[in-house]
């Protein structure tokens, strides 16, 4: 018995830290991307100084593993590429009408039973189930967008541009961002001009 009861909880720990949310996201992408590239150094732009803030440049950094990944190097001097980056988050309140469960309602003491189902000449009599009730509540919808540009730091010619615009229910910037940028670079450069809906797996846990 013991023996059991451990691998029942062996088992809900794993499907419980298997737990994966889907990040979606919608994903623009135009550029002039050179077939080859001799030299692929960057510099990022400073922010203004009321937007040079940690969080900032915690993402900044998400950005910079991302470069790293795709060979490119990030220059103290002089360098061929500079580096733009731009975030905003907006809550969006939503009223939403939902249905109720008939069988309670908010009562005096709380929430109780709205009716009792009973017993008459050999069946179940119920003059109110099945009647429903709704009520309208307030949820919010999180819209980010980031923006990365990438252009020549000789001419200050665009050479990528990416907009990545996403819709959650999640509240914390923070959590949604590694996600974001990464959609911002899959399959770099990606099709010109082109949007795409890039979906990414987040283990929970």
């Amino acid at each position: 018995m013991k023996r059991i009861v451990l691998t029942a909880a062996a088992a809900l720990v794993l499907l419980l830290g298997g737990c994966a949310t889907t990040i979606r996201s919608d994903v623009t992408t135009f550029h002039e991307w050179p077939a080859q590239m001799a030299e692929k150094t960057y510099v990022f732009d400073a922010p203004p100084p009321q937007g040079d803030t940690l969080e900032y440049r915690s993402y900044q950094n998400l950005v910079r593993a991302q470069l790293s990944k795709l060979g490119f190097q990030e220059s103290s001097g002089a360098a061929a590429l500079q580096v733009a980056m731009r975030y905003t988050t907006t809550d969006v309140p939503v009223r939403v009408v939902q249905a109720v469960d008939p069988f309670f309602y908010p009562g005096r003491f709380g929430y109780g039973p709205y009716h009792r189902r009973g017993y008459w000449g050999g069946g179940f009599y119920d003059p109110f189930w099945g009647v429903p009730r709704y009520e309208v509540v307030e949820r919010h919808v999180y819209q980010r967008d980031l923006q990365v540009a990438i252009r020549s730091a000789r001419d200050g010619k665009p050479l990528f541009d990416v907009t990545v615009h996403n819709n959650s229910g999640e509240a914390s910037t923070p959590a949604m961002m590694p996600a974001l940028v990464q959609s911002a670079f899959e399959g770099f450069p990606g099709p010109n001009g082109g949007a795409r809906r890039i979906e990414l797996v987040k283990q929970n846990g």
